[in-house]
């Protein structure tokens, strides 16, 4: 290096200048460039010189991670070695910066989850985040996340495999995101190694027959008129809770004696009620009025909510009134809403066999779900099945 009055000792490697040697070079040779630099230099560049002279053959800019540098050589090679050393540097220095879990998975929700999901969702997105993610990997970076953490994440939650489901599924698109910005080189969630087990969730059981026959007797003693209008468009249809909640007058043809369900009252927020569309496309369907139902109707104007009137139901509002139902049916068993929709459909395929009925007066978009989640079946006799073949080969 030529020495001069005002020359300096920077520190080596051994096999030529360090790193923090190279920059505070570029800094102090910036000033003396700047007239040379004046008519080419753009706002924000970042001079990268480490030759002391003006004249140099190659004069390049270079943009690595967002800002643009000089680069000044004299031959190619020359060149080649101060970009292959700047790109070293600016690839360790990245490596160095690590990100905070806890800001990251905000970070996502806020901008990617939450202004593209329902509203529900996104509360069932934001509750598997602060309840099991963040004190889980709060203080961790996300570049330290291993396979090991998240099985250690999988352990300690207690449950059924579904509710371990639902963080998973959270976790798993932070860390694709994740991947996708380069703070990790693969998922943890996609290794083999992985075993996420847990009991399985409690299943509906329909009521039994019995049970349905005291409450269709026995609807006089619900003493509000509004309180049996609800109950018994929930008890005797195939109809979700939030379809029930989200009729109007106008979606009831009394005389053709048909229900048209054309949307949803939710309560993502526990109370606040919120009108929107059905749960899916196939959701939107016409199904048949009760005839036990129907002397129960009171109509109002078409555009009131059948539950509510101006305005549908909160949350402690439904819950409320599902207890004192129960109270004065005098029945032994909970209300709940679930349950009725499970039971209907049970006894609409069993009493007819077509799964396509009951797949459409359920508004599913496929048998499937019908078939594993709500038919039941009510002949579980050990010897239901022998009868059956018995029948067909005696004939």
């Amino acid at each position: 290096m030529t020495t001069s009055s005002n020359a300096v000792k920077l520190p080596s490697n051994g096999e030529g200048l360090t790193a923090a040697a190279l920059d505070e070079l570029a800094q102090r040779l910036a000033p003396a460039m700047a007239k040379h630099l004046v008519n080419c230099i753009d706002v924000g560049n970042a001079p990268f010189q480490k030759g002391n002279d003006p004249t140099m053959k190659i004069n390049r800019t270079i943009t690595i991670n967002g800002i643009k540098r000089w680069i000044r050589a004299n031959t190619e090679q020359e060149y080649a070695d101060k970009l292959i050393e700047l790109y070293a540097a600016s690839t360790q220095q990245a490596a160095t910066q690590q990100h905070d879990f806890s800001e990251y998975a905000h970070t996502w929700f806020e901008v990617y989850a939450n202004p593209s999901i329902e509203k529900a969702t996104a509360t069932t997105y934001k509750r598997q985040i602060t309840r099991y993610l963040i004190p889980h990997f709060g203080g961790m970076a996300v570049e330290e996340i291993t396979v090991d953490d998240v099985q250690r994440l999988f352990n300690d939650i207690s449950g059924t495999k579904a509710t371990k489901d639902k963080v998973k599924i959270v976790l798993n698109m932070i860390l694709d995101a994740a991947v996708e910005d380069r703070l990790l080189d693969r998922n943890p969630l996609k290794s083999k190694r992985l075993k996420i087990t847990g009991g399985a969730s409690k299943a509906t059981e329909p009521y039994t027959q019995e049970e349905m026959r005291y409450m269709a007797r026995n609807l006089d003693k619900i003493v509000d008129a509004s309180d049996r209008m609800y109950f018994a468009l929930l008890a005797f249809h195939p109809l979700r809770l939030e379809e029930v909640l989200g009729l109007k007058w106008a979606d009831i043809d009394v005389e053709a004696g048909i229900i048209h369900v054309r949307r949803a009252v939710t309560h993502p927020d526990r109370n606040r009620p919120e009108i929107k569309d059905t749960k899916t496309a196939a959701s939107v369907r016409d199904i048949g009025l009760s005839a036990i139902a129907l002397p129960q109707l009171v109509p109002g104007k078409p555009d009131e909510f059948v539950c509510g009137g101006s305005n549908p139901l909160s949350y402690t509002q439904v819950r409320r009134m599902n207890d004192r139902i129960g109270k004065q049916l005098e029945f032994d068993g909970a209300i709940t809403p679930r349950r009725f929709r499970t039971t209907v459909l049970t006894d609409l395929y069993d009493r007819t066999k077509d799964i396509k009925l009951a797949q459409s007066a359920a508004g599913h978009t496929t048998p499937t779900m019908c078939l594993k989640r709500y038919v039941k079946g009510r002949n579980n006799s050990p010897r239901a099945a022998t009868a059956a073949v018995d029948a067909v080969y005696s004939a």
